[in-house]
């Protein structure tokens, strides 16, 4: 599952079942946690000699010159770390030391805040540009707010899975209750990817793991030379980061952790992605009500029923003829999807499916057809995605489990279901051993509070994610957005989020241990005239942030 992100960003595929824990799974490596602590402390101490070199930044990320970049070497196995070394690119901009609200105050540094995007697949080289935007001025005076791209991301060490020129399969169809000849044709897809990633990437492949991406930011911590983070994380990197609490709870300053994961073990990730299809369903009816209570301006029905009639009669008449020879029932929903995760996105999505119902395929072909230049970072930000789940824990391996639990779930939950499912299906035929996953705990006193994010309605991150992760980390506070469902709320349009975020960051206080906002004002909806001046700042930003 794709999708963009700018407040914080798209985050990995999550949900609760109908299945019995996963069974029959590949062989688990051995525990080798000893070694790999003693060899994350080894990399540590060498990055922290040898700090990061910041200059000037890859041509093609197109940024200004205040966007410095560098790199950290990490041990691709931790459990050897004088083994291969492979290096993960970094970007700073330095703290502005401007109070925005009064231009005579200069603000005190307080550190670097390190952020991740997400994903898995995500990078985050670009966020630290986000500090021009009025929502992160105080914390960029404060902090220098540093991005990287994680192992297997764009230039670190970067995984692959297919060549890119055949990544994009458009058009392609998206049934919601396939038969069993497409069932068949994708689970040979399925089978082949997995192979694929392993004839590519050899035997580095099973490194690409969570608890590698924990470790990994420990060594960066190191090489900024922090003595211990400040680190916010946004969907996935919810996840990662808790790792990071609970294997190093004392190298931690503060953390916020934005649209949590659900850390529980026998959620990842098989029951994490049963349940955020689960979620998608609700989220998208939340969509098609906001569209019929709009129906002045699209004219797609003034019911949610009314909505979806639109809707699959726009993906019938796709099935038939693409439009612009791209954009097929998958991409078509590949776009609604989005909406899913951003509700600033719905009145682009209602105005293309609009227009297209009226004869016009341009907006929906410029919002859903895969361009080309896209394909090699589309590519591999799949293959890291893929790569860290399969990895991280047990999958089942049986088709039938698959088809029984996917089956029942697509009654109820036909939007996301079994695009969800075919995305994951080739865990069920990977390689290479997995992990098994860590116990996310830590007890009272032995990590500093932490602050949680989370929309009420968050599709991608379901709401009973950020409850778990608030019971499993001892002295965290969570912050509810309160009938929403953006996913990634920090630094976004919600006033009081921002206020929760910055006393957090900025003084290091927080609220009892729970508290809301009211849910930020839902999109206005633009007539066509007015939406085709083209995208706003944001949507770019997101478009260029995050994936999952």
């Amino acid at each position: 599952m794709r999708a963009p992100a700018l407040y914080s960003a798209a985050g990995s595929l999550i949900l609760t079942t109908l299945a019995a824990a996963p069974a029959g799974s590949a062989p688990r490596v051995p525990d080798t946690a000893a070694a790999e602590l003693h060899g994350t402390a080894v990399a540590a101490a060498r990055a922290r000699a040898a700090g990061i070199d910041f200059g000037r930044c890859a041509a093609d990320l197109e940024a200004p010159d205040t966007l410095r970049c560098g790199t950290v070497s990490v041990p691709l196995d931790y459990a050897h770390p004088d083994g291969k070394q492979i290096r993960l690119t970094v970007s700073r901009v330095a703290a502005t030391h401007k109070d925005p609200h009064n231009s005579k105050r200069k603000v005190p540094r307080q550190g670097v805040l390190v952020y991740n995007p997400g994903g898995p697949g995500a990078s985050g080289m670009l966020f630290p540009m986000v500090g021009v935007l009025p929502e992160w001025k105080r914390l960029a005076a404060a902090y220098d707010l540093v991005g990287y791209a994680p192992r297997g991301v764009d230039r670190s060490a970067p995984l692959s899975c297919v060549d890119p020129r055949h990544f994009y399969k458009a058009p392609s169809q998206s049934p919601a209750h396939p038969s069993e000849e497409y069932k068949k044709a994708r689970i040979k897809e399925a089978k082949a990817y997995a192979q694929g990633c392993l004839k590519r990437s050899g035997s580095k492949l099973r490194h690409y793991t969570s608890l590698n991406n924990a470790r990994d930011l420990d060594v960066l911590r190191a090489a900024l030379g922090e003595n211990r983070l400040t680190f916010m994380g946004a969907s996935y990197g919810t996840y990662f980061g808790a790792l990071y609490a609970t294997l190093f709870p004392s190298h931690v300053r503060r953390m916020v952790l934005d649209s949590a994961v659900n850390p529980d073990p026998a959620q990842v990730w098989y029951r994490n992605n049963l349940e955020q299809s689960a979620a998608f369903e609700s989220r998208w009816a939340d969509f098609r009500e906001w569209i019929a209570r709009n129906d002045a301006v699209y004219k797609l029905g003034d019911t949610a029923a009314k909505v979806q009639a639109s809707y699959d009669k726009a993906a019938k008449r796709l099935a038939k003829k693409a439009a612009g020879g791209k954009v097929g029932p998958g991409q078509l929903q590949g776009a609604f999807l989005s909406a899913g995760y951003y509700d600033d996105f719905w009145p682009s999505r209602a105005e293309a499916l609009s227009k297209f119902l009226k004869g016009d395929a341009k907006p929906l072909v410029r919002l859903a057809a895969p361009a080309a230049e896209t394909a090699a970072e589309a590519e591999n930000g799949n293959a890291v995605y893929t790569a860290v789940e399969c990895n991280d824990t047990s999958w089942p391996t049986k088709w039938q489990t698959w088809n029984r639990d996917n089956t029942r779930l697509a009654r109820v939950a036909p939007f996301e279901t079994w695009d969800n499912a075919f995305m994951n299906l080739p865990c069920a035929y990977w390689p290479v051993p997995r992990q098994q996953a860590l116990d996310v705990r830590t007890g009272p006193g032995e990590l500093p509070p932490t602050l949680i994010l989370q929309a009420e309605r968050d599709a991608a991150t379901p709401y009973a994610g950020a409850l778990e992760m608030n019971r499993r980390l001892s002295d965290s506070v969570l912050v509810t957005e309160r009938d929403a469902g953006t996913h990634g709320i920090g630094g976004g349009p919600n006033k009081c989020v921002n206020g929760y975020l910055e006393a957090y960051l900025l003084e290091g206080r927080l609220p009892n241990r729970r508290a809301s906002c009211a849910g930020h004002a839902e999109p206005k909806a633009t007539a066509p005239a007015d939406h085709a001046r083209g995208k706003t700042v944001r949507e770019s930003l997101k478009g260029k942030t995050g994936r999952h």
